[in-house]
């Protein structure tokens, strides 16, 4: 018997789910993107790792600073939280400006990049480029070349920026490369689609046979990574800022959702996605809280964040 629901039962019941979409949407907007912040660990098995090479990497993706979302007290945040990790070496993956939307208030690049001078590991800290480093550089894209500002920023506090570039690193006596490809969309806002991400010249830089770890910022560059190189890391699609039950609505990749989030292997080449720090196009996450990754590599008892 179909048994129809009462008035009251029915203003209850809509009261209730209003009320649960009001408290959803306020933890979206003003809670998860704002106050969480999480350690999310990865030990992958790699292939083409010394044997013997344990290596801590903080992976710090896609600040998208500005306020109220991502001030530099948040940035202060997120460099002690990393600092209490004791990395081995840290890496930043590009997007350091907010775009359009996101940033009610601009925080100056050079001061961001003071504060990020903090972070301290003892093999340094390395950075690639995002899209969002050469879009809000009008400057950039009106000249269609850099130096940008983040790169400017960043490298006048010591930090490297690689674009299609390499650097031997030695820990404990063994050798391994850091390795990043320039952004691969830097100037489709003034309609030039060209891809200077270039991945078999970067790797053309690597002059022995040590590990590789390449720093992308979009994970589109993974199809063309070979299996030279150990690990692959990449920030850009902030695991859609939305994510439920392991599932994101809207990836921007030509891929979809084939690079959404997390560690995929593929053809036994390891690619590891961060779901980043910050916001972009939208003021929302759910599901996917801001995220400071931790890969432990080749060690047999990782550390516990």
């Amino acid at each position: 018997m179909l048994i129809m629901p009462s008035r009251r039962q029915f203003l209850g019941g809509l009261g209730g789910a209003m009320a649960l979409g009001a408290g959803t949407g306020a933890y979206a907007f003003g809670v998860e993107p704002r106050f969480r912040l999480v350690v999310t660990p990865y030990s992958p098995v790699l292939p083409n790792w010394t044997p013997g090479l344990a290596l801590r990497v903080a992976v710090l993706a896609d600040f998208h600073v500005g306020e109220p979302y991502m001030p530099l007290e948040r940035v202060s945040e997120i460099v002690e939280v990393t600092n209490a990790l004791k990395p081995d070496l840290v890496l930043m993956l590009g997007d350091y400006p907010a775009g359009p939307g996101i940033a009610w208030r601009e925080v100056p690049l050079p001061d961001f990049a003071k504060v990020v001078e903090g972070l301290k590991a003892p093999l340094g800290t390395y950075s690639i480029l995002g899209n969002h480093d050469w879009w809000e550089d009008p400057v950039a894209q009106a000249n269609r070349r850099g130096p940008v500002e983040a790169r400017r920023a960043l490298e006048a506090r010591g930090i490297p920026v690689l674009e299609n570039d390499a650097i031997r690193l030695v820990k404990d006596g063994r050798p391994f490369w850091v390795t990043g490809i320039a952004d691969q969309q830097p100037f489709h806002l003034v309609g030039d689609w060209s891809n200077p991400g270039d991945v078999p010249g970067t790797l053309a830089k690597v002059t022995d046979d040590a590990p590789v770890i390449l720093m992308v910022h979009e994970p589109d560059a993974f199809p063309k990574v070979p299996a030279r190189v150990a690990v692959t890391l990449a920030g850009h699609t902030h695991g859609g800022q939305i994510r439920v039950l392991g599932y994101s609505p809207v990836i921007p990749s030509r891929y979809g959702r084939r690079y959404a989030y997390g560690h995929i292997v593929e053809k036994d080449r390891h690619l590891i996605i961060s779901g980043g720090l910050g916001l972009s196009r939208v003021p929302i996450r759910i599901g996917v809280p801001p995220e400071i990754v931790l890969l432990d590599l080749g060690s047999s008892t990782p550390h516990m964040a």
